[in-house]
């Protein structure tokens, strides 16, 4: 039989959504010290992170089968978060405890990395005569 994909991902977005439905904040405690993971070092303790990724605190927010990635203030200055899903060692409400904690994976497969910043393209001015 083939491997089966995780179920990290499909756990997460539905403990999610329960606590967002009741009125709770979600939190994802984070491994900051695994390759791939993009987040304010400055906030690092530990080498652990604990993110708010509740809708109404996050941009762009994507719980995806690979990553987790927002993007969110931290002390005022906005910045964007990139979390290989092998990183998400947790997820509770931030008012009660309430979530689940997620085993470690045992992973040969190289964890996404963030892309690439992409700038603009300027629009090109030209002199109309």
């Amino acid at each position: 039989m083939d491997k089966l994909p995780s179920a990290k991902p499909y756990l997460l977005r539905g403990m999610v959504q329960w606590m967002e439905d009741n009125g709770l904040t979600p939190q994802v405690l984070v491994d900051a010290s695994l390759p791939g993971v993009s987040v304010p070092q400055e906030h690092v303790k530990a080498g652990k992170i604990i993110l708010n990724i509740a809708q109404r605190a996050t941009t762009r927010r994507d719980l995806a089968n690979d990553y987790v990635s927002f993007g969110a203030r931290f002390g005022g200055v906005a910045r964007e978060v990139w979390v290989p899903m092998q990183a998400v060692l947790a997820v509770y409400a931030r008012e009660n405890g309430q979530g689940m904690t997620f085993p470690t994976e045992e992973t040969t497969d190289t964890p996404p990395s963030a892309p690439e910043p992409s700038t603009p393209e300027r629009p090109k001015l030209r002199v109309v005569k």
